[in-house]
């Protein structure tokens, strides 16, 4: 997939609760080491973080990770709060997310959902922030059409390049509305939570039969076949978080995993798309 013409493949490495136990750092580091070890000339591992997560934490231990690679090799995504987007306040965000990670640029900042914050004025801020070569592109998270369409109104809101938001089997509410208009202005989808949180929300995916058949005719694990739905399309960048090694590295292995359209069609009529408008889901 690409991102503002970057090649970027198309599973990358979330880091939500990720950072915050010593105790588990090790494994982390190593499960994002394994993962950045991924990238190649032609497609980048993007590293999906931000602010937010464990109040820079996530964002320190992925800075240890970034040492084990050249920095140009990877594609790294942070996010800004919305109560810190403003024209004043996103800089000195950026600055401390920059230093938490070890890099003095971002491939990509994001806002991480709609705030008080005017956009016009955290669209001035981001603008800002590119021209000064600290970050090469922004977009948005947790945005639905109508967020969208005032985003495009701003004079410089068609600098946006991404839209992160959760999608998965169990929740395509996006589908209806959401995904159509980003794919008819072509705005990229970074999809988070895209197996569910480990199948813990809910879906009982694990369990289903038809998913365990096509897993198995398939020679995967039900959740590579989750992200292997996630990303079909190819204008999808999935960040699923895992704190293995193993894991990662089976997540990597589900983008060469490859569904016949009946087969997708399956899937589709166990778990419908949306009929109508839904409340965008987050998390």
């Amino acid at each position: 997939m690409e991102i503002a013409g970057e090649k970027i493949y198309p599973i990358g490495l979330g880091t939500w609760h990720m950072g915050d136990d010593p105790a588990k750092k090790t494994a982390e580091l190593k499960a994002l080491t394994a993962g950045l070890a991924q990238t190649t000339p032609d497609a980048k591992v993007a590293v999906d973080t931000a602010e937010m997560y464990g109040e820079g934490n996530a964002e320190k231990l992925v800075g240890a990770a970034l040492r084990t690679i050249k920095r140009d090799s990877i594609y790294l995504i942070s996010k800004v709060y919305p109560w810190h987007a403003s024209k004043k306040q996103l800089p000195q965000s950026l600055d401390a997310s920059l230093k938490r990670l070890n890099t003095d640029y971002l491939d990509l900042y994001l806002l991480h959902w709609p705030g008080d914050t005017p956009l016009e004025e955290t669209v001035v801020a981001m603008e800002s922030a590119k021209q000064a070569g600290k970050i090469r592109n922004w977009g948005v998270s947790n945005f639905d059409v109508t967020e969208l369409k005032a985003l495009a109104k701003i004079p410089a809101g068609k600098n946006c390049v991404a839209n992160e938001v959760l999608y998965n089997l169990g929740s395509r509410g996006i589908e209806f509305d959401l995904l159509p208009y980003m794919k008819e202005n072509k705005l990229p989808l970074i999809a988070y939570s895209p197996v569910a949180q480990g199948d813990s929300l809910g879906n009982q995916f694990l369990a289903d039969e038809v998913l365990q058949s096509l897993a198995q005719k398939h020679q995967c694990t039900i959740f590579q076949l989750l992200l292997a739905w996630a990303i079909r399309h190819d204008n999808t960048l999935a960040i699923p978080q895992s704190s293995n090694q193993q894991h990662v590295l089976a997540n990597f292995a589900a983008a060469k995993i490859s569904l016949t359209e009946v087969e997708w069609e399956l899937i589709a009529t166990h778990y419908p798309a949306p009929t109508k408008k839904q409340p965008l889901a987050v998390l």
